[in-house]
């Protein structure tokens, strides 16, 4: 049972949906079928090695497994030009472009020749920092969004992704080719980018469009690049962990009241994960070990767990259940979480000096000396990762000179004369030049993004999706933060285990490319929005509002009706399809184009309902038609039936279409970034 609808050729923008009839020329025939499952037979993977990229907001990083050989994954040991005494697995996600706008450098060699720049030649460089975070804020997202430079020059985002995504290409093709001695063509290689699970399906096109761009693969061969979810990823990963490669934290709370703060414990368990870290890379490569682990086996058939990815730009949610004995996944609940990241906690420490100092400044520093203004911002990071709540003595932060030196020709006073007049007792000033931030300062820095993580982590645990969870798995770079662990603890420790990965920063890449071996590994996944679009039904008197009518060929029509494709959390198994036909309007049409509407509910009746915003739409590029057997001239072309087939357990939506009569495949493509 197939629903035909006439589809009119160019479908406008409306700015009233409902005033818009010509966005609703599109009328059902038949009910609406629910989705159905196409089993796929499981395909040999036409790949020879798996490369997965985690671009993260604060450092990203890359891996990559061989298909002969996926038990290994193959990571960067130490980036060139990392800080001295870290196992610097990641870069950090900085990009330097030269006043001419072409491409000089990425992380650590990009920030530290940024650094070593005569001031006033600084200003004219383009510094790209913790950028990521500009796609998940920008709510009208396109191909022409502009990112802003540290020294305030405007560049066309996808312009700077793609120059970071073409410099990890080069690294890790040049890395794949010494590490094996097979001779590779672009074709046989996957790649794989991780993106949050909360990013709308603007932001993943986005981040296609720039893998595009950056020549990972070709636009025909989309099937070659693999759009991961970050805590999806996590997750595949953290199945296969056995009980020597995490720290359990919710073991440490010791019952009857006698350690309840559990700092002790805490703090010695964390030192042994550290140090269990620094033994784990003395080798180029990581093993991940197959089979059952002991923490697997204590997973039993049905049970749940959810995965907390907690990043620098997001807090990232998912829920999923162990589907035995096949080990698949399934998503119990829709993605969740939002902007509370580790970059809160440097918003906090430049909003206190602010404070301080006062933003007219501070906003002059960034602008007159932004390589010192990063520095400074790299000075503070650097003791951001050592803060823990059991911590007595204060952090000292590092002023540059120049900001010194700048804030007495600025203000006529010292540094020390200002942090007096700001009379905030926290912020202490040394001798030495530093900022002396009290346990209290660091606590207040970092309380609001701990205390939206533990919130949205709780609400989460409220769900009745997610009754029963016997794991909270917190991965993701920000995890590694003592003050973190400390707060999830607190809030959950009794009520589930918390478990934390060895690398915990490292999670989501080895578990992009798991998901790049095999993408069928999460099996059921839920919406996180409801899809569909406008189309005409026949006109009810007293059912139907007078504004909505429109007489058409001489019949009562109420356009603007919402026609459902999937709804918002609902379950959606991969290979679950949505089939719609659509005739064309008029003989010789060569275009279809349907606008796709969205929501955050499910309770729509038509387009125009509160909420609904037109989020993308479907082209179909209509091939010549091929005139029946025995026709004479277009005959019977007129009741041509284009079949189009959706897929919303994926990634990504997808589309494809078909001519029925000629059963000849249409061009059929899906756009969120023209809106």
């Amino acid at each position: 049972m197939f629903r035909r609808i006439f589809a009119g050729e160019n479908v406008s923008t409306p700015s009233s949906p409902a005033t818009a009839r010509s966005d609703c020329s599109i009328t059902p025939l038949t009910p609406s079928p629910s989705p159905r499952v196409e089993v796929r037979p499981r395909m040999a993977c036409p790949f020879s090695v798996v490369v997965a990229i985690d671009f993260g907001t604060t450092s990203s990083g890359y891996a990559f497994s061989f298909m002969e050989d996926s038990e290994a994954i193959h990571m960067m040991k130490r980036w060139e030009g990392g800080d001295p005494g870290v196992a610097n697995q990641k870069s950090p996600t900085c990009l330097l472009l030269t006043p001419e706008l072409r491409f000089h450098s990425f992380g650590f060699a990009a920030r530290d020749f940024y650094h070593d720049l005569d001031p006033e030649e600084a200003q004219h460089w383009l510094y790209f920092d913790k950028f990521k975070m500009k796609i998940h804020s920008t709510s009208d997202l396109t191909m022409e969004t502009e990112l802003e430079a540290v020294n305030g020059r405007k560049v066309r985002a996808i312009e700077v992704f793609a120059h970071a995504l073409h410099f990890f290409r080069e690294h890790a093709l040049k890395e794949v080719k010494d590490q094996s001695s097979l001779v590779l063509e672009g074709e046989e290689i996957r790649w794989v980018i991780t993106v949050p699970a909360v990013w709308r399906q603007p932001a993943k096109q986005f981040m296609r469009e720039a893998a595009y761009l950056a020549g990972l693969v070709s636009p025909d061969c989309p099937e070659q690049l693999l759009i991961a979810l970050e805590p999806e990823a996590a997750s595949i990963y953290c199945r296969k962990l056995r009980l020597h490669q995490v720290i359990d934290l919710s073991v440490q709370l010791i019952p009857n009241g006698l350690d309840l703060d559990g700092s002790r414990a805490f703090d010695s368990s964390f030192r042994q994960a550290r140090e269990q870290l620094r033994r784990s890379r003395h080798s180029r490569t990581f093993v991940v070990e197959s089979g059952t682990g002991e923490l697997w086996s204590e997973l039993q058939t049905g049970d749940r767990y959810v995965v907390a990815d907690c990043g620098g730009g997001t807090v990232d949610l998912t829920v999923h259940q162990i589907e035995q004995p096949q080990g698949t996944l399934k998503e119990l609940y829709k993605a969740s979480g939002g902007p509370y990241g580790a970059v809160g906690v440097d918003l906090a420490f430049e909003a206190m000096l602010c404070q301080i100092f006062g933003e007219d400044f501070i906003q002059s520093f960034k602008a007159k000396r932004p390589a010192a203004w990063v520095d400074l911002m790299i000075a503070f990071e650097a003791r951001k990762r050592t803060a823990s709540p059991g911590r007595a003595n204060a952090l000292n932060i590092s002023l540059p000179f120049s900001f010194i030196d700048y804030y007495k020709r600025h203000r006529g006073q010292s540094v020390e004369a200002a942090l007096r007049r700001s009379n905030m007792k926290i912020v202490k000033w040394s001798s030495q030049g530093m900022l002396r931030l009290t346990q209290e300062a660091m606590n207040e820095l970092f309380q609001p993004t701990i205390g939206n993580i533990v919130k949205h982590i709780e609400e989460l645990m409220m769900k009745p999706e997610v009754h029963g969870v016997r794991f909270l798995f917190l991965v993701g770079g920000f995890a590694e933060s003592p003050m973190l662990q400390k707060a999830v603890q607190r809030a959950l420790g009794r009520t589930c285990r918390i478990i934390i990965p060895h690398d915990v920063g490292l999670t989501i890449l080895k578990g992009a490319v798991l998901f790049g071996l095999d993408p069928t590994v999460v099996r059921v996944r839920r919406c996180p929005l409801t899809y569909g679009v406008g189309v005409l039904n026949r006109f009810l008197e007293g059912r139907h509002p007078r504004d909505k009518l429109l007489i058409k060929d001489g019949r009562e029509w109420c356009t603007d009706i919402f026609d459902r494709f999937v709804s918002i959390d609902q379950s959606v198994a991969l290979g679950e399809v949505v089939r719609r036909s659509y005739t064309p309007a008029r003989v010789g049409q060569r275009k279809i184009i349907i606008n796709i509407y969205c929501s955050a509910t499910d309770d729509i009746t038509y387009i125009s309902d509160p909420g609904v915003r037109k989020c993308g739409t479907i082209t179909l590029d209509l091939p010549e038609p091929l005139p029946p057997p025995g026709a004479v001239g277009g005959a019977g072309a007129e009741r041509r039936e284009i079949r189009a087939t959706m897929q919303f357990g994926d990634t990504e939506i997808k589309v494809t279409a078909v001519d029925v009569m000629s059963n000849r495949s249409v061009r059929a493509s899906i756009d969120f970034l023209s809106n």
